[in-house]
């Protein structure tokens, strides 16, 4: 088999909510996401989804998805794409870094492995552990009232974990994980991300002014060593995720102690094939996991579904269904969560079905 074509289309996915505001005051309205599509000489498609957080989340932004999949696909064509490790290595030698680049094209290829071989992706990553796994919803940052509400709502859905957008004012922070903390019932988590907004000082005066709270305390600092010095001095448990960027800094957090929990997230790792890698390791060593993306719809939402139901179940913190975050639907076949858990699809591959002929005209196409 041999890949004969890539091609991407840019699609919108607007958002139920209107926005989405994390820290520093930054926001997104409407995502823009890339579909990518691998096609062989067997006549068989494989697809893929990538759509960054903005482009001053992560070292990642939109349009360099389009542009860095026409620096990649002309080294790809005509190699089998059932050969994920030497895919990734050629990707890896036809552009340097840019790990959000190559996601997609890594999981249009797991994708094409599922149907070929006639399984679900997630048999494919290790194995379907359970029924489903529980979901955890993102809470846009708000005032503290608005927060506390929203989380209320989400809880009256069936999500049981909840990652709270901090890393704003110290003060009002301090205030929203109060009062969010004060809707939640016993067997819910909450999770207090700040998505590198607090400064050092910061993050260890609001950690200990709600150090009688439930609470995990996520990436508070914009670097890994003012997120280790918080770490010591702190007493919650803490999620580490912005500069988990490799195996390297994952080994290196894990000999310094710097994290109970740490996220994984698809594109920052460069597609599942890195992602599953990290995934194994963790296991290994004990470490908890939040399994998920940076955003995304219904294809990304299937890639976390197959990597998150392949986790042991113990090791598994949190995922998360972006799709239910958006108005637009992309793909049929997608999974949906229920009461507050996913499950990933049982058909061959991703299990989805693109629908595209509601794109229009590609945005890359490498023959």
């Amino acid at each position: 088999m041999r890949i004969t074509r890539i091609a991407a289309w840019q699609v919108d996915l607007p958002l139920h909510e209107g926005s989405y505001k994390w820290s520093g005051g930054k926001s997104v309205t409407v995502f823009d996401s890339t579909v990518v599509a691998v096609e062989t000489d067997a006549g068989v498609v494989g697809y893929g989804e990538v759509c960054p957080l903005g482009p001053a989340y992560l070292p990642a932004y939109a349009n360099g998805v389009r542009a860095g999949l026409k620096e990649i696909a002309p080294a790809l064509i005509g190699q089998d794409p059932t050969q994920l490790g030497k895919l990734n290595r050629l990707m890896d030698a036809a552009l340097k870094g840019h790990p959000y680049v190559k996601s997609a094209v890594d999981v249009a290829c797991w994708d094409v492995l599922g149907k070929v071989s006639g399984l679900p992706v997630c048999a494919l990553l290790g194995g379907r552990y359970g029924e489903d796994f529980h979901l955890y919803r993102a809470i846009s940052q708000e005032a503290p009232d608005a927060m506390a509400a929203n989380v209320a709502g989400y809880r009256a859905e069936g999500y049981r974990r909840f990652q709270l957008k901090v890393g704003g004012d110290p003060d009002t922070d301090i205030e929203r994980i109060k009062a969010v903390a004060a809707v939640l019932k016993p067997g819910d988590r909450l999770v207090a991300d700040a998505n590198t907004g607090w400064l050092q000082h910061e993050a260890i005066r609001i950690s200990k002014a709600v150090r009688d709270l439930d609470v995990y305390i996520e990436q508070p600092c914009l670097t890994y060593d003012e997120c280790r010095a918080v770490r010591r001095q702190i007493t919650q448990p803490f999620v580490m995720d912005e500069n988990i960027d490799g195996i390297d800094v994952l080994m290196r957090a894990h000999a310094d102690g710097a994290m109970d929990v740490v996220n994984l997230k698809i594109s920052k790792l460069g597609g599942l094939t890195k992602t599953k890698q990290l995934r194994d390791l963790c296991v290994s060593l004990g470490i908890g996991m939040t399994l998920e993306d940076s955003w995304g719809g219904d294809i990304v939402t299937a890639a976390i579904s197959h990597l998150a139901h392949s986790t042991p179940t113990e090791f598994l913190f949190s995922s998360t269904d972006f799709n239910s975050y958006v108005t637009r639907s992309i793909a049929d076949g997608a999974p949906q969560r229920v009461n507050g858990r996913l499950a990933a699809p049982t058909e061959p591959g991703l299990g989805i079905r693109p629908k595209l002929r509601e794109f229009g005209a590609p945005a890359v196409d490498v023959k």
